[in-house]
């Protein structure tokens, strides 16, 4: 556990905890529409802007991530590799953690549509 709570540290704790939450959200959700008797479409359609919502945040940290590691490069001039190759491990954290809960959140939807008989999607606007 001790390893899980350094690694979303490493990974900017404003951007890593923030997907956390999330994923417990959507957690939530996923319970609330698998104990909800009939129309799930409300339910299902708030997973996916979420879900989507994760993935963009922890794209968003690696971007920050990014800038912070050329911002120190650039300060010390001729930087090691190892020194770079630890910021850019440290940058991928967070789209790691929001690509996870993305996929998880759609294996979520996939079984909430399967639980509900009469599912139609309504279009994008």
């Amino acid at each position: 556990m001790n390893a899980l709570i350094e690694k979303l540290n490493d990974g900017g704790p404003a951007f890593t905890y923030i997907i956390v939450l999330t994923f417990l959200v959507l957690i939530g959700l996923f319970v609330r529409g698998i104990l909800m008797k009939g129309e799930k479409y409300k339910t299902i359609e708030l997973m996916k802007q979420i879900s989507w919502f994760a993935v963009a945040w922890g794209f968003l940290g690696r971007t920050f991530g990014l800038i912070m590691i050329f911002d120190k490069v650039q300060a010390m001039g001729d930087v090691a590799p190892s020194v770079f190759a630890d910021g850019l491990k440290i940058a991928l954290v967070a789209p790691l953690c929001g690509i996870l809960v993305f996929a998880l959140t759609r294996l979520g939807i996939v079984v909430l549509v399967s639980l509900q008989k009469n599912y139609q999607p309504q279009e994008n606007n």
